[in-house]
């Protein structure tokens, strides 16, 4: 594809993440945090207009994740940025006016719940959780499911 043996060997790799975690590059640690998310292709990927993905803790996002998990995971959060509408029961991300310049990140069931004074910055169009190993499936005794092992 127009990439040659001495620029494809000259490439340096990070080392793997944590399992079950995600690995981060940052070419500048001292200049704006920008990197390279890879998101599954999907029609909601497929459709972000003006995309933009931030990291959170799955505890921050109110992400229920099974109870063997303590500390918290970081979530992959696409957002669109073309959507500053609000919309009942998604996920908007917004700037509230008790906490400017931060981001914040609700669902509200109708628009009067909505907090009058917030500033809509877009839409959750994919959260990406990361694979535990506390999410591998049990075995049931039944040879018919365990053979999916």
């Amino acid at each position: 594809p127009g990439v040659t043996t001495e620029t494809s060997l000259s490439i340096t790799s990070e080392p793997a993440a944590e399992f079950g975690q995600w690995a981060y590059d940052f070419s500048d640690p001292d200049g704006p945090q920008l990197g390279t998310v890879a998101v599954p292709g999907m029609s909601s990927v497929y459709e972000t207009d003006d995309p933009v993905v931030l990291i959170g803790e799955h505890t921050h996002l109110g992400v229920q994740l099974p109870d063997e998990i303590k500390d918290p995971v970081d979530l992959i959060v696409l957002v669109d940025r073309a959507r500053k509408y609000f919309a009942e029961r998604k996920f908007l991300v917004m700037e509230l006016e008790e906490n400017p310049g931060m981001i914040s990140i609700g669902a509200f069931s109708s628009f009067e719940e909505f907090p009058s004074t917030a500033k809509i910055m877009g839409h959750v169009t994919l959260v990406q959780i990361p694979w535990l190993p506390s999410m591998q499936k049990k075995k049931s005794g039944f040879m018919e499911e365990d053979q999916l092992f």
